[in-house]
């Protein structure tokens, strides 16, 4: 995988992208700040995706996370989407592709549904602690991600124990016949 960073100017303003499986992708986060002028970049994705529920549903999907260099010039998004992942389900997603014997192709496009709401609830209970409690330092907000992470985690643990079974699986969701995805 090849993720070279890059930045492009628009309108005098540094959007950063990144090649990504031979094609361009840019920080959504920048595109979002170019285009609206906003100061508070989350809020304004925050209230965006409040919005538009679907947006919502499929942010993951749509908007993958891909390691860039933030603006301060440190690497973060990648870490703290593997904390969250490792709270949640015991692997960073490079394990939990490895598991789903994935290559290029998106881990969430192969979880099923369970995999998907613990998955989306660590994220969004991390977001929410990181609202409420604002944290400036990287330390900080790794330390939330795991917290989040952790809340997701014991939920999924609770569930497999209600369940008799893992939520956790080698399974490949997009891999199942059709009338299999039908019945999830």
């Amino acid at each position: 995988m090849s993720t070279i960073p890059h930045v492009a100017v628009f309108q005098k303003k540094e959007i950063r992208k990144i090649i990504y499986k031979n094609e361009w992708w840019f920080s959504v986060a920048d595109v979002i700040e170019v285009l609206t002028d906003t100061v508070n970049i989350r809020d304004y994705i925050k209230k965006m995706r409040k919005r538009d529920t679907i947006l919502d549903a499929y942010w993951g999907t749509n908007c993958p996370p891909l390691e860039m260099i933030a603006k301060d010039g440190r690497k973060r998004y990648e870490i703290l989407t593997a904390e969250i992942s490792k709270a949640t389900f015991g692997l960073i997603p490079s394990q939990y592709k490895k598991l789903k014997n994935l290559k290029h192709q998106n881990l969430r496009d192969h979880m099923n549904d369970l995999e998907l709401i613990f998955s989306m609830l660590g994220e969004r209970v991390t977001t929410e602690i990181s609202q409420q409690e604002k944290p400036d330092t990287f330390n900080k907000n790794k330390f939330v991600a795991k917290r989040g992470g952790n809340i997701a985690g014991n939920a999924r643990k609770q569930t497999e124990k209600e369940l008799g079974r893992p939520v956790v699986t080698s399974d490949n969701y997009l891999s199942m016949p059709e009338i299999i995805k039908k019945l999830n």
